[in-house]
């Protein structure tokens, strides 16, 4: 049974033949003059090769015919947003959750915006085509599903013959990372304290069971993403009176720590604790809120607050930290904020290294 041009255009579009499906459209277009679908389609087909003024054009012909519709609301939202205008496709999500409250891809765009909506960071996705997890959604594309069933099954072959000719093959359990040769040596382990504890001070005095379980466990909150929960093992080794060795390999064991997000970020200390024993928590990331005061733009393009820790009307106030950035965050100071940063020691005070800011889109 034969199809019409735009069931066929949509067919074209899950395979991601988008050239094909314009071209196919457009001879369409006296037969579907002021058809919504047919300017959507277009529309969407557009924004996939990137020709975002015709994609524009279709978008406002099907606008004029419904205004509500969801996929056409995303398709304009992610116009605005591949071109830095976050503010104007905020409108277009928050209008789209209105409408479709559980809508995925409209929730991801406005977490996306929270976290990393800077100009670079949109170019860069733009660039790279990761942007495109914003438009309206194709389907899956029934040529990958057709490989896809071609590998699995290659797959389920090749396991199915390496239970036969080998039945004892090793497992592997994938870990973040391989850190065996961090993991201590017999000898570090049996001399894992200093010898000589007459040269300097310790904050901290450990016995040799202690070093080598704080080291151990170091490790294995690496492994399982907490980051923050193994620095802190980490500075109460580096503040010990544990060997020059074990304190080399937690050095070492801190370059392979990562940068988290908003999202990611675990075991976060309070100011409080963070006062109390500062030395425990420096490099530590903490995503703190409250309001900020006493803001400064330098000629060089950093800048500096102090954030006023707390909630958002200042009703429980922890303290106030200083936090610098290397390039001024765009953030309205007469507004609730959160700051992701990472804990440093600047001139014997405990400060914050800006990353990233979070402010509410509502006000």
């Amino acid at each position: 049974m034969a199809k019409d041009a735009l069931s066929l255009a949509w067919q074209d579009m899950r395979r991601r033949r988008f050239a094909t499906a314009i071209k196919r459209l457009e001879a369409k277009k006296e037969i579907y003059e002021e058809n919504f679908e047919y300017y959507l389609t277009l529309g969407i087909a557009c924004l996939y090769v990137g020709d975002i003024g015709a994609s524009s054009s279709y978008f406002q012909l099907a606008r004029r015919i419904k205004l509500t519709d969801t996929r056409l609301l995303l398709g304009q939202a992610a116009i605005f947003l591949r071109r830095g205008d976050t503010a104007r496709a905020i409108q277009y999500y928050l209008e789209i959750q209105e409408n479709d409250p559980l809508n995925k891809t409209a929730a991801a765009a406005m977490e996306f915006i929270r976290v990393h909506g800077n100009y670079d960071t949109i170019c860069r996705w733009v660039d790279t085509g990761k942007i495109e997890q914003f438009y309206p959604q194709l389907g899956s594309n029934p040529d990958k599903i057709a490989l896809a069933c071609i590998v699995i099954s290659a797959f389920v072959l090749g396991v199915v013959f390496g239970f036969i000719f080998f039945p004892r093959g090793q497992q592997f359990t994938g870990p973040r990372a391989d850190l065996s040769k961090l993991e201590l040596s017999s000898d570090e382990k049996s001399d894992a304290k200093e010898k000589d504890l007459s040269t300097q001070s310790y904050a901290f005095v450990m016995t040799n069971k202690e070093i080598n379980r704080r080291y151990n466990d170091a490790l294995k909150y690496f492994q399982a993403h907490r980051d923050n929960a193994a620095q802190i093992e980490v500075n109460m080794i580096l503040n010990s009176d544990a060997s020059v060795a074990v304190k080399k390999k937690a050095r070492l064991l801190m370059g392979y720590f990562e940068i988290p997000d908003f999202d990611s970020i675990k075991d976060v200390p309070s100011l409080t604790d963070v006062a109390a024993n500062p030395a425990v928590y420096l490099d530590c990331w903490v995503n703190w809120g409250g309001k900020i005061s006493n803001a400064v733009t330098y000629d060089d393009g950093s800048y500096s607050c102090d954030l006023l820790v707390g909630d958002e009307s200042l009703a429980r106030y922890e303290g106030t930290v200083r936090v610098k950035f290397e390039t001024a965050p765009a953030v309205d100071g007469s507004r609730p904020v959160k700051i992701l940063g990472k804990l440093v020691l600047e001139d014997g005070t405990v400060s914050l290294r800006g990353r990233a800011v979070y402010q509410s889109v509502h006000n």
